[in-house]
């Protein structure tokens, strides 16, 4: 492939063409953006006891004092058992006072007529409505791994589909799937119904957004595509983030809001007569003359004059029937040193995913209004992205990696300190390790952006999204933990942290490097090496690969 950059260079890096393909691309990602924290709200689970029948005749005393406390010395009621009712039934009718219950001990029993939701901060979830509660809490995890192995089946197939047969319709049908599948969850009539419905929600919500930002970082190029990648597209997925928190303290019915939900993805579907397709990706599959159609139409818009012959030395290769070469995720582990990079990199994304989205879950254990705290954990990461963008451009990736991880790990283990004596402080070192966590999210995007391949890029970034997937999924689980030690979910967030960490040193470095644009040029360029080796690609390395050599770009995407 001949240098892509060099050969639209006439198009100039922001002109209307390029003002609008950035506006539009960047509202496509607000329906994922708009529904990754539905698993947070649709399934929250507000305090709960259980429920006296209104036919028992007890007064409202008598009531309060069935629901027995969680222990000695506490003044928490349990959630999930009662004293027996026909025992509070026969005080009660004796003339004993309610305290009679609470100075003796008496036979419990699991709560036999559902439960009392609190409605303080929820109207009305998943979980109260079909009482995914005390023998039944299993689910509640469940149902958010079922979202997130969603996304993990939409990486696998998406991404591949997408490098197959185009970025845009896979794009649209993605925003198609989110739309479809939210309204379904409005009417859906039981829990089993629900996780099948909240799987397909999961598989369009992952691919509309690895496909959306990989469409917008090959049609803008110079510092137009810096400028998306690193700014423009993440900002606008945190901010559809934080609309739908806006959202959910205004509609505090899940249904209502699945309903909602569904908007964003509807409202997209226009955009398909003012995005056009990949450039790139067309010239990548030998169909150079609908990628020159594409740069004509937009140097019209830019009022510019293109040349005549835009791609010279793709028409030789499609005189000479030399077709465009097809890729799957096994060319990633072909040879060693491609399968050494690519199977780090899983790992890291694999930890810093479960790491944030840890941190996520485990918020819902901090003290204050919920929807506050998920509004702070989410602008935080408007900062986290503008450092992103300035270390990109200043900083090498080994350095800018492990600083934000590191900063991210020493906060999470200081909440162990304060949780219960400093509220405010705890807050604070949350927000901070999401800061961290984030910072180091970004960069690793970008890092993997710089270590793929043109040919194969689509399918290497939606593996790595893959292995996220799969961290997200166990990341309901971490709350499990704290059954063994209280501030073990944060323990084990710091601990992948920091295994993150190590694993960057191995990975080469890529500051101010040129990107490869083929597989063979992976390998020359982006050679793997142990940390205490320098040894560069020799001489005949660079010769071999010099002609295919493209000119750098930054590839930033937020998280997934």
């Amino acid at each position: 492939m001949q240098n892509y950059e060099e050969s639209v260079s006439f198009l100039g890096t922001w002109g209307p063409f390029q003002r609008r393909v950035f506006f539009f691309i960047c509202l496509t990602c607000v329906p994922s953006g708009y529904n990754i924290l539905s698993v947070i709200f649709l399934l929250a689970s507000p305090p709960h006891h259980c429920k006296i029948p209104s036919h028992s005749n007890l007064s409202q005393d008598w009531i309060q004092a069935s629901i027995p406390v969680q222990g000695v010395g506490q003044t928490e009621r349990s959630s999930c058992r009662r004293f027996e009712l026909d025992l509070v039934r026969n005080l009660s009718a004796a003339g004993s006072s309610p305290d009679a219950l609470l100075n003796s001990s008496r036979e419990e029993e699991d709560c036999q007529d559902q439960w009392n939701y609190s409605t303080e901060h929820y109207q009305s979830t998943v979980v109260t409505e079909f009482n995914l509660v005390c023998r039944d809490q299993w689910k509640q995890p469940l149902s958010s791994l079922v979202y997130f192995l969603g996304g993990l089946c939409g990486c696998f197939l998406f991404g591949q589909v997408a490098d197959r047969f185009g970025r845009k319709p896979v794009l649209f049908a993605s925003l198609a799937m989110i739309s479809i599948f939210s309204c379904a969850l409005t009417f859906a009539p039981s829990w089993p119904v629900f996780t099948v419905l909240f799987f397909m929600l999961g598989i369009g919500q992952i691919a509309g957004f690895i496909v959306g930002f990989v469409l917008g970082s090959e049609i803008l190029i110079g510092s137009a595509r810096v400028l998306f990648t690193s700014l423009g597209y993440p900002f606008t997925y945190v901010i559809s983030m934080i609309l739908l928190t806006g959202t959910a303290y205004l509609v505090r019915s899940w249904r209502h809001l699945s309903l909602i939900m569904a908007v964003p993805g509807l409202a997209c579907i226009p955009l398909w007569w003012l995005i056009p397709e990949s450039p790139r990706w067309l010239l990548s599959r030998g169909r150079w003359q609908e990628a020159e159609l594409v740069l004509k139409s937009a140097a019209l818009e830019n009022k510019v004059e293109p040349p005549n012959t835009i791609f010279a030395s793709a028409k030789v290769e499609k005189a000479t029937d030399q077709k465009a070469e097809s890729y799957s995720i096994l060319d990633l582990l072909r040879t060693s040193n491609i399968r050494h990079i690519m199977l780090i990199l899983w790992i890291i994304w694999f930890s810093e995913s479960l790491s944030y989205f840890g941190v996520s879950f485990n918020t819902s254990s901090l003290p204050g209004n919920p929807y506050l705290n998920y509004f702070l954990l989410t602008t935080v990461e408007l900062p986290a992205y503008v450092t992103v963008w300035l270390s990109t451009r200043n900083l090498p990736r080994h350095l800018s990696f492990i600083s934000f991880t590191l900063l991210g790990l020493l906060a999470l283990l200081l909440v162990q300190a304060t949780q219960h004596s400093h509220p405010a402080v705890t807050l604070f070192l949350v927000l901070l390790g999401k800061y961290g966590i984030m910072a180091g999210n970004g960069l690793m995007y970008v890092y993997s952006g710089e270590l793929s391949p043109t040919v194969i890029r689509n399918t290497a970034m939606s593996s790595c999204a893959m292995f996220s997937r799969l961290g997200s999924c166990i990341s309901p689980y971490l709350l499990q933990l704290a059954v063994f030690y209280q501030f073990l979910p944060w323990i084990v967030v710091a601990g992948l942290s920091l295994l993150s960490v190590i694993l960057c040193v191995f990975l080469p470095e890529t500051f101010r490097q040129p990107l490869p644009d083929t597989i063979q040029q992976m390998a020359v360029k982006q050679r793997f090496r142990w940390p205490w080796t320098s040894t560069p690609p020799s001489p005949d390395d660079w010769k071999s690969a010099k002609d295919q050599l493209t000119a750098p770009e930054i590839i930033c995407m937020t998280k997934l």
